[in-house]
């Protein structure tokens, strides 16, 4: 007979199931306490890297002729995002390139003349003068004949009519003082043209002043064309659109071939050197934390390099803890969100939708610590 089968079982069982919950039991509690917590004047938290949006849209409405990106790519300060149609922009460039050339060349020749002008006006004015000055002398010297040819008349008329001298000679002296005549009149008119001329270039300084006034009207149209050239290559630069700043796209709203009208939304990125962690702090440890309050943030992807940040947002109000959130209170309800901007990016390592753990530093000369779980 076999005395072994009569030993009961049972109690062996339960002190087997004894031994292995204390072993685990003493196990959790090793792990807890060899968890230590984090110093006095440090708050731990965790979430995930967000940025601030950047919804990129077109100043006009057009064609959408091609998008260079898709989501979640990286692009670099002004690298081009989008192109819209720029057929019909580009002929008005053409034809302001136009004007602008055909108002150049007008503005020229203008200057020109005005140049020309300024030269040909004082020698014509000199030239006149001069002119006017010969015609005097000339009517002087006719109004002298005229008046020696007079006073010889008169005296042989004298002498026919006593009688010393034949009225051949008086006829003589006649026809010299006619011939007198004749030249005086016709030096009086030469004067008066003489005059006409100079006073004529004389106008040469109000046609300057006419085609100064012509110049400056043709600089303002000038001007003008320029501006319209400028405003229509403007518009034409805005058909191609450029990312704003560095970042990731996160959202194409639209695809070749759209008809957008001005402002819509076609692309959206983040700015990855505008980055933040998003956390949440607990009821009880909010009032501990400020604005400005240095924090370090640390990634999985970087587990030995921490990044420093700032706080630089603390909601005004309490929240449930989001499902996403885990904290090693479950007792733990309400929570407010906080933000931790990062001072710097290096190489853009970082991008939105990386999970990470911070730590915030609310009393100062306390020694940094890793976080803990």
């Amino acid at each position: 007979m076999n005395i072994r089968k009569y030993i009961p079982t049972q109690p062996y069982r339960l002190l087997a199931i004894a031994l292995t919950a204390l072993g685990t039991g003493y196990g959790v509690y090793q792990y807890a306490t060899s968890q230590a917590a984090l110093p006095e004047g440090l708050i731990q938290a965790n979430g995930r890297i967000e940025g601030d949006a950047i919804t990129v849209a077109g100043k006009i409405a057009g064609k959408i002729a091609g998008i260079e990106v898709r989501e979640g790519d990286t692009v670099k300060a002004e690298q081009v995002l989008v192109r819209l149609d720029d057929a019909q922009l580009r002929a008005r460039v053409n034809q302001a390139v136009a004007a602008k050339e055909t108002l150049e060349s007008q503005v020229a020749g203008a200057r020109l003349g005005i140049d020309l002008l300024r030269k040909e006006v004082p020698l014509s004015v000199d030239t006149a003068r001069a002119g006017a000055s010969r015609t005097q002398a000339t009517v002087a010297k006719a109004e002298a004949n005229e008046s020696q040819a007079r006073r010889d008349a008169d005296r042989q008329r004298d002498l026919v009519a006593k009688g010393f001298v034949s009225s051949q000679q008086s006829e003589r002296t006649q026809l010299a003082l006619d011939a007198a005549e004749s030249e005086l009149t016709s030096a009086r008119e030469a004067l008066v043209q003489s005059r006409k001329q100079l006073a004529q270039a004389k106008l040469g300084v109000d046609r300057i002043l006419a085609k100064e006034a012509e110049f400056l009207a043709r600089q303002a149209q000038l001007r003008q064309a320029q501006a319209a050239l400028v405003e229509a290559e403007s518009v034409l630069a805005d058909l191609t659109i450029r990312a704003p700043a560095a970042g990731v796209v996160t959202t194409r709203a639209r695809e070749p071939g759209e008809v957008v009208s001005a402002g819509a939304p076609l692309l959206e990125l983040v700015d990855l050197d505008q980055l933040y962690l998003k956390v949440y702090v607990a009821e009880a440890q909010i009032g501990k934390l400020r604005l400005g309050l240095p924090a370090q943030i640390y990634t999985d992807a970087f587990p030995g390099q921490p990044f420093e940040a700032t706080v630089r947002t603390i909601s005004s109000r309490a929240e449930f803890t989001p499902k996403e959130i885990q904290t090693p209170d479950e007792r733990v309800k309400l929570v407010y969100a906080v933000k931790l901007y990062l001072k710097s990016n290096p190489d853009h390592r970082l991008t939105p939708g990386l999970p990470a753990d911070a730590v915030i530093r609310w009393k100062e000369g306390v020694p940094w610590a890793k976080p803990r779980w």
